[in-house]
């Protein structure tokens, strides 16, 4: 049965010139607001983690330093990349639903209302 009403989903869906959609401004807008968060936030996530490998491999003696019993600074900062990991995320999920999200389903909308379809001879003229 699913895919019998897929099959006519995509019977009458109208066709879509995607790269029309690409040069959109809408979707240069949506690209350009996720890369502005996504690259940075990448940027230092990679710097964090290349630190703490560069710190595990070439200063032993900091990260060999006894915090509490029998916990070094090595086994806080590894914990810390996975609470760094886990507020990234939820970071960018709280983002994406305030900033991409709504621009995203707007684009969508356009696209499914037959705002991109492709030209025709007739259209072109």
């Amino acid at each position: 049965m699913g895919n019998d009403a897929l099959s006519a989903e995509q019977e009458t869906a109208p066709p879509v010139d995607y790269p029309a959609v690409q040069r959109s401004p809408e979707f240069q807008e949506l690209r350009s607001t996720h890369r502005k968060f996504v690259f940075p936030v990448l940027g230092a996530c990679l710097v964090w983690y290349f630190g703490y490998v560069l710190l595990a491999s070439y200063a032993h003696d900091f990260m060999s330093t006894p915090v509490f019993g029998h916990v070094n600074v090595a086994m806080l900062l590894g914990l810390a990349q996975v609470v760094t990991t886990f507020a990234v995320t939820t970071w960018y999920v709280s983002y994406a639903n305030r900033k991409l999200d709504p621009r995203a389903e707007k684009l969508r909308d356009e696209i499914e209302h037959a705002d991109f379809a492709p030209a025709t001879e007739e259209t072109a003229r």
